[in-house]
Parts: C-alpha cells; structure tokens; sequence
C-alpha cells in the first residue's frame, strides 16, 4: 500500500440494507463512487473496515457495490458495464470485476452477452409478471407462517418501518419509502426462520426492484395505499391469523403487478409482449403527449 491513497466507499449489502465502509485504497482522481465528504455521517470504525476486508474477498466487495449501485437506480437497467472501467475506477485488478460480473449475472441483476458485454438487467414486463406471480405465492406462504411465529418486539419493529414509510409517502420520496419497503418485506421473511424461503424471496425482490421504484414514483396512488396494505397486514400478525396475512400480503403483491400495467399502459398480463419493458412504454407515453 502506497502512500499516495484515497478514501473510498465499499458498501456490503446485508438483507438489502447497505451498511457503508470508509478503506483506504490506492485510487485514481475519478472514481465510480461519490466522494466522501466531511459532510458524511461517521460510519463504522477502521478496525471495522480492517475487518471488512480480511473477511471479503475484492470480488465481493466489488459485486456488493455494483449491487448497491443497481438496487439504488444509479446504474439504471441497459447501462454497460466495462470491465476495465469499473476495475481502474475501483483500483482493483480485471479478475475480481470478472468474478462480480458472473455473481450478478447469477442472481439475475446483470446480464453477460457474448461480444456485447455486460450491462444492468432490463426486465420486460412479461418477465416481471412471472416473478410478481410467483412472489405472490411465497408472500402468502410468509403471511401463514409469519402469524404463529412472530414476536411482540418483530410486531413492534414493523410498525416503527411504517410510520417511517408514511413520512417518506408525505413527502412523495421515493428513494426514502424504497429502502423501508425492502426492511419491512425482508424481516417478514425472516421471521418465517426458513432460510431457503428467504434466499429465494431475496433474489425475486431484487429482480422487481426497478419496476416497483417506477410503479412508486409514477403512480400517484401507489403511495397511501402502499401504506395502508402494509398497516392491515401488520394488524391481522399482531392478531396472529395466519389466513388473513396471507392473504393480505397476496394481495399486496398481485395489486402491485395491477398497478405496474395500468402505470405502463399494457394489457393484461397475460397478454403481455415480451419484448415491451417499463422504459419504452414511458418513451411510448412522452411520444403521444408530445403528439408525436
């Protein structure tokens, strides 16, 4: 290590929450994270970051920021993913970035071509039907399994996420209610103590994320009633009836899929194009008002 370094963000998504690191890494000037700022809030110590490091490998620690980056909208779907670039910008060797790569192509964030590369996953509308469908399922399952398992504490850290959710719904942030929607449906699953049903769930939710950050930020009623579904399910737990949030948190899921059609204007499900995705309806939608 150099004595010429400069201090970088590596962030470790655990359960998709992001828990950011400050390490120092021989970097260049221009880098692919923001700059920190003494305007940042403290994060965890240097023998945390110590630790950080000794316990991850750097294709970890890049996948993990790659990962970040995409789940946060930062690196939008369709946008390329140079090898070169990220392994320069994040002062690591092309090796690790190549390990990264094939993890996220693995759980469906990134998408490898041969002789086009890399790039961030563009779901069609076709592909997000068959994950809301099958999340819907597994939505019911945590309900059912959820209401006989759950403690007055977990009950009590529920409804501490959604009266932050209802703040973020007032002030229509997006990028706040996101993160807070994540934490509630994750604890959810893990109350459930079925470790392969929360690998699986965590792997489907990823892959929805960007379509429910655009059925949020583009629906104008997405945020109450977002809200209000994740408060009566909430209430039918804190009663311990399994069928109930079961059947809420169902409905919660399949009312999401609803909403992501009438917000792209598409026909229904299962009539839709497979090739027709969240971006080109909006395309399609600014073309028409524009009267183009």
């Amino acid at each position: 290590m150099t004595a010429a370094t400069a201090r970088v963000r590596l962030s470790i998504v655990d359960n998709l929450r992001s828990t950011c690191y400050t390490v120092n890494l021989s970097t260049p000037s221009t880098t692919l994270l923001p700059p920190i700022t003494s305007a940042d809030p403290p994060g965890p110590s240097a023998s945390d970051a110590i630790r950080l490091v000794r316990n991850h490998s750097l294709a970890t620690l890049v996948q993990n920021e790659l990962e970040r980056l995409i789940l946060s909208g930062e690196l939008p779907p369709g946008v390329k993913l140079g090898e070169e670039d990220v392994a320069l910008r994040l002062s690591v060797s092309r090796g690790p970035v190549r390990e990264a790569f094939r993890a996220l192509d693995q759980i469906g964030l990134v998408r490898i071509e041969k002789n086009r590369g890399v790039s961030v996953r563009t779901i069609s509308v076709a592909e997000a039907d068959e994950i809301y469908e099958l999340r819907a399922g597994l939505d019911e399952l945590i309900g059912r399994l959820a209401a006989s398992r759950i403690t007055r504490d977990q009950i009590l850290g529920l409804r501490s996420l959604i009266k932050g959710m209802e703040q973020a719904a007032a002030a229509r942030d997006v990028d706040a209610y996101t993160p807070l929607n994540f934490e509630f449906h994750d604890l959810l699953a893990s109350i459930t103590g079925n470790r392969t049903l929360v690998a699986t769930y965590r792997r489907l939710v990823k892959e929805l994320h960007l379509f429910r950050r655009e059925t949020l930020a583009l629906g104008r009623d997405s945020f109450p009633i977002s809200v209000r579904e994740h408060r009566q399910i909430v209430d039918a737990l804190a009663r311990g009836d399994g069928d109930e949030a079961g059947r809420l948190l169902y409905a919660h899921a399949i009312d999401s899929q609803d909403r992501l059609h009438r917000i792209v204007s598409g026909p229904a499900p299962r009539a839709a194009p497979a090739g027709r995705t969240v971006a080109a309806a909006r395309a399609r939608r600014s073309r028409v008002a524009a009267g183009k």
